[in-house]
């Protein structure tokens, strides 16, 4: 196991945007995941590592390929191609569980279908002669986060079985005659460089949220991302102490809102509010106005709220739509971002 002290996420100068599509993702992960556009070197993957770090252990069953839960129910199991604990959960014995820090699963560029959803295990129907399936990076991601970068360089099919995944909480495996499914909730984070190409329109609207980083103009700004990393590698352990107390403060701010969404109310007439800024923006589809009326549920619940305002369903609409509006050629997210932002005037 790594012993490398990780960054404190609290530490992160500005990116404010990018922080806060990483909270509401956390608090509400049926929101589909976030696109993170931008240059490299402004924090996108320190801040997908560091959040992880701090968030509550989980309770897994020890080698259980899936990432299930001491708790969960025992349908996969019945079917799982992988001894071990499933016998012994099957006949209501004891596993061990282990508790853990929340998985960060990177995607590589080059993956290939059968890494990510997996595939058969050809070692064990050779030397067992029986079928029996090798999880792939789906079932690894499972109640963590699945960060994948550049994802506009992947391969569009790859895009789309993992946004199925995100989308509906399954991966199913179906290979020489099996087919078998098992649980995938995760958080989606995906990052590209716009300058490399881009995402198809039709996997652009799957991702819940999107948002654009950029490096930081502010002098003062500057000066402190130099200060606080200089001090960091000089000394992890005693940077990382001096965040602890925020660390903690934020982690117990998302529980809690965690625990408030189902709460949450919205009035209809905001969600006529949601359906003008869909219709006057030009938003195809229905997926835009779902994904903001979630999204401002989940903005009142993280600001310690039970009823969606106004400034949160502004707020949701600069995250949900500009990746989703209408674009002449040569224009650029970024202007659909303006655009919204001048119907908040």
């Amino acid at each position: 196991m790594s012993c490398q002290t990780i960054y404190p996420f609290v530490a992160i100068v500005g990116q404010e945007q990018m922080k806060l599509s990483l909270y509401l993702n956390l608090i509400n992960p049926t929101l589909s995941g976030v696109l993170i556009r931008g240059e490299k070197g402004t924090a996108k993957s320190t801040a997908v590592r560091a959040l992880a770090d701090i968030l509550p252990k989980i309770e897994v069953v020890k080698d259980c390929p899936f990432q299930l839960a001491p708790g969960d129910g025992l349908e996969l199991c019945r079917e799982c191609f992988h001894t071990g604990c499933r016998e012994r959960r099957i006949a209501g014995h004891h596993v061990e569980a282990v508790h853990r820090h929340i998985k960060v699963v990177e995607l590589p560029v080059g993956a290939t279908e059968d890494r990510v959803v997996g595939t058969m295990d050809l070692e064990h129907a050779i030397r067992k002669g029986e079928k029996r399936i090798e999880p792939g990076l789906l079932a690894a991601a499972h109640r963590g986060i699945l960060y994948v970068d550049e994802v506009n360089l992947l391969d569009d099919h790859v895009v789309d079985v993992l946004l199925d995944a995100a989308a509906m909480g399954v991966s199913t495996i179906e290979r020489e005659g099996i087919s078998f499914s098992h649980p995938s909730r995760f958080v989606l984070v995906g990052t590209m460089n716009p300058e490399e190409g881009e995402l198809r329109p039709q996997l652009l609207d799957r991702f819940g949220l999107s948002v654009r980083v950029e490096g930081i103009a502010d002098r003062e700004s500057r000066v402190a991302v130099m200060e606080r990393r200089v001090a960091f590698d000089e000394s992890p352990e005693g940077f990382t102490r001096q965040w602890e107390s925020a660390s903690q403060t934020l982690v117990e701010r998302i529980e809690a809102a965690r625990q408030r969404y189902p709460q949450v109310t919205i009035d209809r007439e905001e969600l006529f509010t949601i359906a003008d800024f869909c219709l006057d923006v030009g938003v195809d589809g229905h997926r835009g106005d779902i994904i903001m009326l979630k999204a401002a549920k989940t903005l009142a619940a993280f600001d310690n709220r039970t009823a969606v305002e106004q400034a949160d369903i502004e707020t949701a609409a600069e995250l949900a739509l500009p990746h989703r509006m209408r674009r002449q050629p040569l224009m650029e997210i970024g202007d659909n971002v303006k655009k919204i932002q001048d119907k908040r005037r």
